[in-house]
């Protein structure tokens, strides 16, 4: 099995900026993350490199839309598919990396994981710097496509796990490249690694998931898009790193006069995001959320332990783009008074001139953003966006813009838009389906281009809900009418069509109003567009938290921009600003 061959051998001193040497703990694994999406900071990579001491340096490169921004950037040549990024990054800072002896871990590969590690090879010869390079493939199911019923996609790509990482790390690369494994790959494979992990050595694996899914979204776990941002000094926020033990526990940092803040709550919120029940499935181990236990272990320094972990499910996660069609969008300004009237005025006028030409989707959405006896022009304007899809490109191009404009000078008083529609652009739309692990390749491609199957895991459980927790005992203190997010911390995001919002509580009494008063229920009742949508809510105690999942709140996914917030990045905030009978006193 891999996890039973030796583990990564790494220095255990780390020359720092100016030419300190720091000293890593014995036996820890610092893990470091430079990029949460492809186009993060640039600079974050010397940042890392240059700050303090790392072991291991990753870089999260990809998302749902990005699978769909490389698919069609494979269409137009098949040599790309990668991010492009990395290699400007590496190109000034793979020397760096090679002198203080840091491993780089990085999925963007994207599509092409061969080719940018060809890339990086060439790289390496052009700056005259002996470097070992490996890849991981197999997830890439595009070909195969058919034959396992996925129909016609832009791109299917199965998320692969750590041990294709792990045996490139043990085969003495410094550079492992992959194409789509899980976020939290990138940490556990090098862990993994380090430590001699063997398949089932479950609790330690989560305990690694846990880290790098504090890790992977980069200065969000150092207070980055915070909901209690105002009570730190924000800044320039260094990127997060996490100093992981034999165990899987783990410390969550950053290297020191860096901006931002690691607290329990900048990791808690991070923890939230984008997940679903207290059970997390990935390729390798299901980590148990429920199981997570933070403690503030210093300025700067959260310690996570305890977690739990069983047997990963025995189907892959398969993510897949096709190209719906083509859309186009124009916003019209109604200034004054008969807002709702101007309204339904250019409505109709535009719809009737479409005529047989009608787009297969069109959706109108009044922001009432006037203000009555406004102060200034906008304050007194709402906004009318329009945006429309169809198959054909000239309906939702030439046809909608040429109707829209038309009305210039025939509809309601003061009648202007934002700015003119212009010609359609395609959309994508994102679906996720499961394939049986043994049907997916899973292959670690050596420095020295030996091929090395890594076989699915060898126990497996069916992935089934966790029981319900037992509530606390209810809130019975004061209560006052005043925003949720004056005591409560949110943080929200997407899974495909599916919104996930996640709410914590800072301590036991306002924990026990969060358990019994927001229910499902009363959900639906402050965010009003969920209401008709299935939405499900899962405890979790040890966090203090309660995580909510939307089904369909965001129709075919991000690309297909079914919503003013594509992403639900907001929708936490939303909640946060909503009026409820919330405890009184001190948070």
């Amino acid at each position: 099995m891999a996890g039973d061959r030796p583990g990564l051998r790494r220095p255990a001193r780390r020359r720092a900026e100016g030419g300190a040497v720091r000293v890593s703990t014995p036996g820890t694994l610092r893990i470091g993350n430079a990029s949460g999406f492809y186009g993060d900071r640039f600079a974050a990579m010397r940042e890392m490199l240059t700050g303090g001491p790392l072991d291991v340096l990753t870089g999260d490169y990809l998302a749902e839309l990005t699978m769909l921004i490389l698919g069609r950037d494979r269409l137009k040549d098949p040599a790309r598919g990668y991010a492009k990024t990395f290699l400007r990054q590496l190109e000034e800072n793979l020397g760096l990396a090679k002198e203080r002896g840091v491993k780089i871990v990085t999925n963007a590969g994207g599509l092409n994981p061969a080719g940018l590690a060809d890339a990086v090879r060439a790289l390496a010869a052009k700056l005259g710097l002996d470097v070992a390079v490996a890849h991981v493939e197999g997830d890439d199911l595009l070909p195969r496509a058919d034959e396992l019923g996925l129909g016609r996609p832009l791109t299917a790509n199965a998320y692969l796990g750590a041990w294709g990482i792990a045996d490139c790390l043990r085969a003495g690369a410094d550079v492992v490249v992959t194409g789509r494994v899980t976020d939290a790959s990138l940490v556990v494979g090098p862990a993994a690694a380090h430590f001699g992990w063997g398949r089932d050595d479950y609790d330690a694996l989560a305990g690694a998931v846990v880290a790098g899914h504090v890790l992977e979204c980069g200065a969000q776990a150092t207070g980055g898009n915070y909901a209690f941002f105002t009570e730190h000094e924000l800044g320039h926020p260094g990127f997060p790193i996490a100093e992981i033990e034999a165990d899987g526990s783990s410390v969550i940092t950053k290297h020191e006069r860096t901006g931002g803040a690691i607290t329990i709550g900048t990791v808690t919120a991070q923890l939230l995001y984008e997940i679903g029940g207290a059970r997390y499935a990935g390729p390798d181990v299901t980590t148990r959320f429920d199981t997570v236990h933070l403690e503030q272990a210093g300025r700067d320094r959260v310690r996570i332990s305890g977690t739990k972990g069983e047997p990963p499910p025995p189907s892959l996660k398969v993510c897949l783009n096709t190209l719906g069609g083509f859309r186009n969008e124009t916003t019209f300004v109604l200034t004054g008074l008969d807002i709702e009237a101007k309204a339904a005025l250019v409505r109709e006028q535009l719809e009737r001139a479409l005529g047989e030409h009608r787009p297969a989707g069109i959706r109108w959405t009044l922001a009432r953003t006037d203000h009555e006896d406004a102060d200034t022009e906008q304050r007194a304007s709402a906004l009318l966006h329009c945006a429309v899809k169809d198959a054909d490109p000239k309906v939702a191009g030439r046809a909608f813009s040429g109707a829209a404009v038309e009305l210039a000078l025939a509809s309601y008083p003061g009648f202007h838009v934002m700015a003119p529609p212009s010609d359609a652009s395609p959309y994508g739309v994102y679906t996720a389906t499961f394939v049986d692990a043994h049907e997916v390749p899973h292959i670690a491609v050596l420095p020295d281009g030996t091929k090395v199957e890594i076989a699915p895991a060898p126990e497996t459980a069916e992935l089934s809900e966790v029981e319900e927790p037992a509530l606390p005992e209810p809130y019975r203190g004061p209560v006052r009418h005043a925003p949720l997010g004056e005591r409560f911390g949110a943080r929200s995001g997407d899974k495909g069509g599916d919104a996930n919002l996640g709410v914590w509580a800072r301590g036991d009494e306002d924990w026990r109003w969060l358990a019994h008063r927001l229910t499902v229920e009363e959900f639906r009742r402050l965010l009003p567009e969920t209401a008709g949508l299935p939405v499900r809510r899962h405890l979790l105690p040890n966090l203090r938290a309660v995580n909510f999942v939307v089904s369909g709140l965001l129709g075919e996914g991000v690309a297909s921009q079914a919503r003013f917030d594509p992403q639900a990045k907001a929708l936490g905030e939303w909640l946060r600003a909503r009026y409820a009978d919330i405890p009184e006193g001190r948070a």
